[in-house]
């Protein structure tokens, strides 16, 4: 049976966002390239590690064996530092937001995490740790409280953000050069001040007090000038400035930028097509959907071609409900059910059910909606769909709701 996570409360979905970043700030840091023996793990600035740099090219472009080939190399040359362990258990980590849900990843990535957090707090125990030792655990402890978040047990996940926090803020006191950890601690400054109430006390008690300027200020500094985080704050800024700050032609130009350097991701070609939808762009839009089209029939795998056909018909999906074409949409939705591919693409199962829910609150009839709902919460592997139906059943969405274009 498919381990099944608890869907986070609507109260608690901006704190999930800030684990999520933090989980997804070192899958572009900074790693070092000096011997295992040798006096210090650090290498002089504006020096990259080659194969951490091929191993982030290959995620982002949704190559995960072959990431997870670079990885293990890093484990093997380095086998006392936490920089391997932690891109392994960032591999497995992509593999489930892909899509993949199984009870053996979940499994796997906890076991991965949990072993990163060991080797980073021996080190610290017992030698001299340099900055990025500190750097690994707090990105680490950042998995681990989403986790416990995603469990309902919100105390240990405050508090293992907190000592996250502090793992970041030791990395930066010990290098005030390093421009990559600016992607950890402008998300949490950015998300923090987004909290209300409860939320936002025990965040201010427990954690720190947020900074949404200050927080958007370091994400900025990251996405130019940080060398192994750089596009990871450039995702983080677009879903802020898409789904939050509403905030579309800064949206576009980010998404502009991910879908050139990683053209293998459909995800940033769709989310440049939602940019032109909510900025009513429409012959734009149009453009985008004959792009993921022609990447298709271009494309010489047959698995990977039917997964930028998919797309295609999903971000029209996404054009439909906006346009209050709701029947459209749903016919659309149906299709893409007809022909999904389970084993190897997930993703496109749960979130046109998910789209049909959304369809029908749209539309007024909010019974078939939820039910919609249920069905995605009740699937083996929602892809993550699972969240944004908790989302709804409790909070429908209005016309205007930026998640209908997620």
């Amino acid at each position: 049976m498919e381990e099944r996570l608890n869907p986070i409360p609507r109260c608690m979905r901006i704190l999930s966002l800030i684990f999520l970043a933090v989980v997804l700030m070192l899958n572009a840091e900074k790693v070092h390239a000096r011997a295992e023996g040798g006096s210090s793990f650090e290498i002089p600035k504006k020096t990259a590690n080659p194969d951490i740099l091929k191993g982030i090219e290959l995620l982002y472009n949704t190559h995960f064996d072959e990431a997870e080939n670079i990885f293990r190399k890093v484990v093997n040359d380095f086998p006392r530092r936490p920089a391997g362990y932690f891109y392994l258990a960032m591999t497995t980590w992509s593999r489930l937001t892909y899509g993949f849900w199984s009870r053996a990843t979940v499994q796997e990535f906890k076991k991965r995490i949990d072993r990163t957090i060991e080797v980073a707090e021996k080190r610290i125990a017992e030698n001299s740790p340099d900055s990025y030792d500190h750097f690994y655990l707090g990105g680490a402890l950042g998995f681990k409280g989403r986790f416990e978040l995603m469990r309902n047990n919100w105390l240990s996940s405050f508090l293992l953000a907190r000592k996250a926090i502090a793992a970041l803020e030791i990395c930066f006191e010990m290098d005030a050069s390093n421009k990559d950890v600016l992607f950890g601690l402008g998300t949490f400054d950015y998300y923090t001040d987004k909290m209300s109430g409860l939320l936002k006390f025990l965040t201010y008690l427990l954690i720190r007090q947020g900074d949404a300027e200050e927080g958007l200020r370091k994400l900025h500094v990251a996405a130019e000038e940080a060398v192994y985080s750089s596009s990871e704050a450039k995702s983080m800024l677009l879903h802020i400035y898409l789904f939050l700050e509403e905030d579309f032609l800064k949206a576009l130009q980010v998404a502009e930028d991910l879908e050139r350097r990683y053209g293998s991701n459909s995800r940033y070609t769709v989310l440049k097509g939602v940019c032109y939808i909510r900025l009513g762009m429409d012959e734009k839009y149009g453009d985008t959907v004959t792009q993921l089209r022609k990447k298709n029939s271009h494309n010489p795998s047959t698995k990977a071609a039917n997964e930028w056909a998919r797309r295609a018909v999903y971000l029209e999906i996404i054009y439909d409900l906006f346009h209050e074409l709701y029947p459209q949409a749903r016919a659309k939705a149906e299709m893409l059910l007809k022909q999904s591919d389970a084993e190897n693409d997930p993703g496109m199962i749960g979130w046109p059910m998910m789209k049909i829910g959304t369809s029908y609150d749209l539309e007024g009839y909010r019974q078939k909606a939820v039910e919609s709902y249920e069905k995605v919460l009740n699937l083996k592997n929602a892809a993550g769909a699972q969240f944004l139906a908790q989302k709804y059943l409790s909070d429908p969405p209005h016309k205007t709701d930026p998640f209908i274009g997620y």
